[in-house]
């Protein structure tokens, strides 16, 4: 499995709106120029992040974008699987694909399925608001 530049991008434009969330909107050009990501590019992440609910949006003057929900209640996963589609790490495990036919013989995909659970597990128990969290250097010592 390997996530996208779209996938990657999304959780750097939502930590990037939860440190700057004013109670405003947020403009693309801002956020863009914070995170040097093309504007461009920027379009196709939120609007997919709108057509999920994650943000919402507001056109012309004072428009922009901000998130529908507090940091904490947004689930990692569910972005990546918002702009990945899934995080499955082969087709036959996927939500949405039908079952192999060779699945009753299968001697691999009880591997695969464990894969995936864990991969599922661990995306979906972080938010964004455990990534804005950055711990700082020199405070990981114990006495």
């Amino acid at each position: 499995m390997l996530i996208s530049t779209k996938g990657r991008y999304a959780l750097r434009v939502l930590i990037d709106m939860a440190e700057h969330q004013t109670g405003g909107y947020i403009t693309l050009k801002e956020i863009a120029n914070r995170q040097e990501i093309s504007e461009k590019y920027l379009e196709s992440i939120v609007k997919d992040l709108v057509h999920k609910g994650i943000v919402a949006g507001v056109r012309g003057k004072g428009g922009g974008y901000r998130l529908c929900r507090d940091a904490d209640q947004i689930n990692v996963g569910e972005v990546l699987c918002c702009m990945e589609g899934s995080l499955a790490p082969v087709t036959c495990v996927g939500t949405d694909n039908v079952p192999c036919a060779r699945a009753a013989e299968c001697r691999t995909l009880d591997f695969w399925q464990g894969l995936d659970d864990v991969i599922r597990r661990y995306t979906h128990s972080f938010t964004i608001a455990d990534l804005m969290t950055k711990e700082e250097p020199g405070n990981d010592y114990v006495i």
